[in-house]
């Protein structure tokens, strides 16, 4: 298997974990502070619309990492899956900067190290 292989599958299932994080954002669970800036210890129905677009979009990425690794089939031109994840690393680095500058201390010491493990895979996928 290939480093990208590899690196696609262990970003599919962080993805996955943040996934069920977020969810447990949406139904009330009291972990604000490790997201959406930490103002919220549970969060408010607008951030919570947040999380969903998060799933949504976590889906989304792990669906294009997986056709740039080969693990899934190519549905879309090689060249806009090839795009897509450079973007999506992009992203990724924003999130450790974003993450990084966050006044809370439980998101900025949690979060930006998961984005920084996030964009070194997005990075070994997108260059794979």
């Amino acid at each position: 298997m290939s480093p990208a292989a590899i690196a696609a599958i262990v970003l599919c299932i962080l993805l996955g974990a943040l996934a069920v994080f977020q969810l447990a954002l949406i139904f009330g669970a009291p972990l604000g502070h490790y997201a959406w800036g930490g103002a919220d210890r549970v969060l408010p129905r607008s951030k919570r619309i947040g999380s969903v677009v998060s799933i949504v979009l976590y889906a989304l990425f792990a669906w294009i990492f997986l056709m740039r690794a080969g693990l899934a089939p190519l549905v879309l031109p090689e060249i806009v899956v090839d795009v897509a994840a450079w973007v999506i690393f992009g992203y990724f680095v924003l999130g450790i900067a974003l993450n990084a500058i966050s006044q809370s201390k439980p998101e900025r010491y949690t979060m930006t190290p998961v984005s920084v493990v996030l964009a070194a895979l997005a990075l070994i996928v997108a260059l794979g």
